[in-house]
């Protein structure tokens, strides 16, 4: 699984983007948690057989996230999450839930393990691999889609096996099955690949930025009261 450092970058990204206004410590806090909620399932796996990248990973919680908010916000006369936590929490809510999509289990889908999208109704992990090269011998070459004449195909979904036969380790779970191995041995990975740092140290530079930024217009707003 892409490492929970990464993860917390990109959602550290997403909320510097998406934010806006109700950007702040707290809101950050929160986004980046739900960038790294995913990565939990690692340690499920102790006790439920093949839970890394499958119990969390899963698309059931964010359809069901997605729905509840979206019904709560956009189709209730009144919306308990804007009558608690206002326009802000309401921004927070959907910033967080596409920090758990993105940021938590994109980067497993697209990574080398993969994730169990359907677990546990349909027990496969699916890998999506595929490239888009402009080529000045075979011009535009993508492999996400097929284009044929019966219309666009499926995406390059390949399943690496099951809950049964499919092992993913982690720090926590060194070998990816049920029980605690004591004497086995960790390794906690960090990063992985040179632009796995890119992005952490992207990440880092840009709330550095943006707080700075909102440190600095709010010490001009007071300043301009206090005149």
């Amino acid at each position: 699984m892409a490492p929970t450092l990464v993860a917390a970058a990109v959602g550290a990204l997403l909320a510097a983007a998406l934010l806006a206004a109700a950007f702040d410590r707290r809101s950050v806090a929160v986004v980046v948690a739900a960038a790294v909620l995913p990565d939990l399932d690692a340690t499920a796996s102790l006790v439920v057989p093949g839970a890394t990248n499958a119990l969390f990973h899963a698309v059931w919680l964010p359809l069901l996230a997605g729905a509840a908010l979206y019904w709560d916000t956009a189709i209730r006369d009144s919306s308990r999450v804007r009558d608690r936590a206002g326009w802000r929490g309401v921004r927070v809510a959907w910033v967080a839930l596409a920090a758990f999509l993105v940021a938590g289990i994109g980067p497993d889908l697209f990574g080398r393990e993969g994730v169990n999208l359907l677990y546990p109704l349909h027990d496969a992990y699916y890998l999506l691999d595929g490239r888009f090269v402009l080529s000045t011998r075979d011009g535009v070459v993508q492999t996400f889609v097929s284009l044929g004449a019966a219309g666009p195909g499926i995406l390059p979904l390949e399943s690496p096996g099951t809950t049964a036969s499919y092992a993913i380790p982690t720090f926590a779970n060194p070998d990816g099955r049920p029980g605690l191995s004591l004497g086995a041995g960790r390794e906690l990975h960090l990063v992985r690949r040179g632009w796995q740092l890119v992005v952490v140290a992207a990440a880092a530079a840009t709330l550095a930025v943006r707080f700075r930024r909102k440190n600095r217009g709010g010490a001009e707003r007071s300043a301009g009261v206090s005149r």
